[in-house]
């Protein structure tokens, strides 16, 4: 169990009140992520308070009202679950730096050098991240914080996010396994041509077409043709 001195306050409001519970931070943030804890060690005191700072306890009623219940454990994971837990520093550090890893691997699979038509390297975001100084929120998604980064980062980098539509065709030998590969992808279009053969069209994140290709072509042993369709066609 937590020391009390080494504890955080888990809270939430409900119905006008405040619910509030004294945690270890580590167990708080594993079981907000989904994982099991055990509660006895979570909880420092099996108590939920309206101020746990004063010591002020919430009442059995308010409990009842709020959470339908007033078995502690029941009604702290709510409070964790659906309520805020402080963080520590090293805590926000840390999944302020897996969430940075996350928006970077998503930007670099979705993203192209406008002017060279390539991917950006990952290495190259995480360096444009810092040269534009963008702070990254630990508690928000990053799919939700991509589209903000992005504009300070075409500051700093040309940058485009966007899809990619390859055409392919492959021969009769070749058909049936491709067509397994890329129904894992977005395919688009799949005609089966008379002698057998192939053709199709895949919508790819940009980022991610080379690596796609490769895939194809080892998949093929080359004997595939592919073009990357330009808008229009």
């Amino acid at each position: 169990m937590v020391k009390l001195e080494d504890a955080v306050i888990a809270r939430i409001e409900k119905n006008g009140e405040h619910f509030e519970i004294l945690v270890d931070p580590a167990l708080a943030l594993k079981l907000k992520k989904g994982e099991t804890v055990s509660f006895n060690d979570l909880l420092v005191i099996d108590t939920v308070f309206k101020d746990a700072k004063k010591g002020s306890e919430q009442s059995p009623e308010s409990l009842n009202k709020a959470f339908a219940t007033v078995e502690i454990n029941e009604v702290a994971e709510k409070i964790i679950m659906q309520g805020e837990v402080q963080l520590t520093t090293d805590q926000r550090r840390t999944m302020r730096e897996a969430k940075k890893k996350e928006i970077i691997a998503i930007i670099s699979r979705n993203a192209l050098n406008p002017q060279t038509n390539a991917p950006h390297p990952p290495k190259r975001i995480e360096i444009a991240l810092e040269e534009a100084k963008i702070m990254i929120d630990e508690n928000k998604r990053a799919d939700e914080q991509v589209s903000d980064i992005l504009k300070e980062l075409k500051k700093i980098i040309p940058i485009s996010f966007e899809k990619q539509q390859i055409a392919i065709k492959v021969p009769a030998e070749q058909a049936g396994r491709v067509s397994a590969f890329l129904h894992k992808h977005d395919l688009k279009k799949e005609q089966w041509m008379n002698d057998g053969s192939l053709v199709a069209i895949v919508e790819t994140p940009a980022g991610l077409r080379n690596e796609f290709l490769t895939e194809l072509n080892h998949l093929t042993h080359g004997d595939v043709e592919t073009k990357i369709m330009e808008k229009g066609d």
